[in-house]
C-alpha cells in the first residue's frame, strides 16, 4: 500500500528509513515529481528502473540540496558552469559533470559523467538536506507514460510500487529541467526546459545543442523516440494544418469515437464546438499544464489529436520537444 504523505518531520524520518533500507520514495521537484533512491547503492539505484519498467542504459540525475558540496562526486566544475549555478541555481537546470565514480556506476550507465541538479521546491530541499545524500532520480511515473505533477500522478502510475510519496502539491514548472552537457569548452543543450538556449547565451555568451540520432547512446534523459506518452491514440498537427486535424476529428467522432483536440489559444479559435483541453496562452502557462493535460486527454479521449502551438523557441522548445515525442514524433529547434 502506497502512502501520500505532507511534508512534516514524521514523513521526512519516514523517507529516510525508507532510503536508508534501499527503498524508492517519491519526492516533489519545482519541475515534475521525481523517484528517488540513494544514488550511492546500487541496488537501489537499480530498484528505480525496476519499479519504472525504464530501460538501464537511460542514465539519471542526482539531486543534492543547495549547500551539498558537489566536488565529491564531479571531478570539475568549468567558469561558465560556475556563472550559470550562480544565476539559475537551485532551479530547473540539470549540469553535466566529468564524474568522480563516486556515485553507484548504475546512475550513469556505465558512462564518465554525472548530472547533478539542485531544486529550488521547498520540500525538495526539505527532503534532500534532511537525507543529505545525492539522490538520484527520474520522473515518478511508469517509463515512457507521461511525467507526474501531482502526488496524485505518482499514485496513479506507482500505487502498490512504492511505500511513499511526499506530497508538495502541485508542480509550478511542469516539464523536466534543461540538461546542459559541462564537459567542453561551451555548455551544449541535451535536453530543452524551462532555462532556455537563449538564457543560457545571455549568461555565458555561447550555448552549442546536441542532436540524438535513433540507436545512438542517450547522454542524458529524455532522449528516446517515444516518451512521456498518453495512453490513448495520438495525432499531431502543425498550426496552419488544422483543416486536416478538424477533418480526423469530425471522421472519427461519425465512427463512434472518443476524440478531443488539444490546443493553445490560437487553436481554440479554429474549432468551433468541437470538444477541446485548453493547453494555455503563455509558454509558461502551456509547460505548467502540459503533463496534466495530456493525462485528462488520455481519461477522456480515445483519441486525443493536438494542434501544435504557434509559438516556437525559448521555453516553447521544451514544450515542444515533451510534445512531440508524447505523440511519437521528434522535434527539431
Amino acid at each position: 500500500m502506497t502512502e501520500i504523505l505532507p511534508i512534516t518531520e514524521n514523513s521526512l524520518k519516514r523517507a529516510k528509513t525508507l532510503i536508508l533500507k534501499g527503498e524508492t520514495v517519491a519526492f516533489p521537484t519545482e519541475t515534475v515529481y521525481g523517484l528517488g533512491a540513494n544514488a550511492y547503492n546500487t541496488v537501489a539505484v537499480n530498484k528505480i528502473f525496476e519499479v519504472k519498467g525504464r530501460p538501464n542504459d537511460n542514465p539519471l540525475i542526482v539531486h543534492v540540496h543547495k549547500d551539498f558540496d558537489i566536488s565529491a562526486l564531479v571531478a570539475e566544475v568549468p567558469d561558465y558552469a560556475k556563472i550559470l549555478a550562480k544565476k539559475f541555481l537551485p532551479g530547473p537546470l540539470t549540469m553535466v559533470y566529468k564524474s568522480k565514480g563516486t556515485v553507484s556506476p548504475a546512475v550513469s550507465c556505465g558512462l564518465d559523467t554525472l548530472a547533478v541538479r539542485i531544486p529550488s521546491h521547498e520540500g525538495a530541499q526539505k527532503f534532500l538536506k534532511y537525507l543529505d545524500l545525492p539522490i538520484a532520480a527520474p520522473s515518478a511515473n511508469i517509463s515512457k507514460h507521461i511525467s507526474p505533477t501531482s502526488a496524485e500522478h505518482v499514485l496513479a502510475d506507482l500505487d502498490g510500487k512504492i511505500d511513499l510519496i511526499l506530497d508538495g502539491g502541485v508542480c509550478t514548472g511542469g516539464i523536466e529541467s534543461t540538461v546542459l552537457d559541462c564537459t567542453g569548452e561551451i555548455p551544449v543543450v541535451l535536453r530543452s526546459g524551462l532555462i532556455s538556449k537563449e538564457m543560457v547565451q545571455e549568461t555565458v555568451g555561447a550555448c552549442g545543442e546536441y542532436v540524438y540520432r535513433e540507436g545512438g547512446v542517450a547522454r542524458s534523459p529524455g532522449m528516446r523516440y517515444k516518451h512521456y506518452a498518453p495512453t490513448c491514440r495520438t495525432e499531431m498537427f502543425e498550426p496552419d494544418e488544422y483543416k486536416n486535424a478538424l477533418a480526423l476529428y469530425d471522421a472519427e467522432l461519425e465512427k463512434g469515437v472518443k476524440v478531443c483536440i488539444l490546443c493553445d489559444g490560437d487553436g481554440k479559435e479554429l474549432i468551433g464546438d468541437r470538444k477541446f483541453i485548453f493547453l494555455g496562452s503563455t509558454p509558461k502557462e502551456m509547460a505548467a499544464n502540459l503533463y496534466a493535460k495530456l493525462r485528462e486527454g488520455e481519461k477522456t479521449s480515445e483519441l486525443l489529436i493536438v494542434i501544435s502551438p504557434k509559438e516556437r523557441g525559448g521555453v516553447m522548445a521544451g514544450v515542444m520537444n515533451r510534445l512531440t515525442k508524447a505523440c511519437g514524433k521528434r522535434y527539431e529547434s
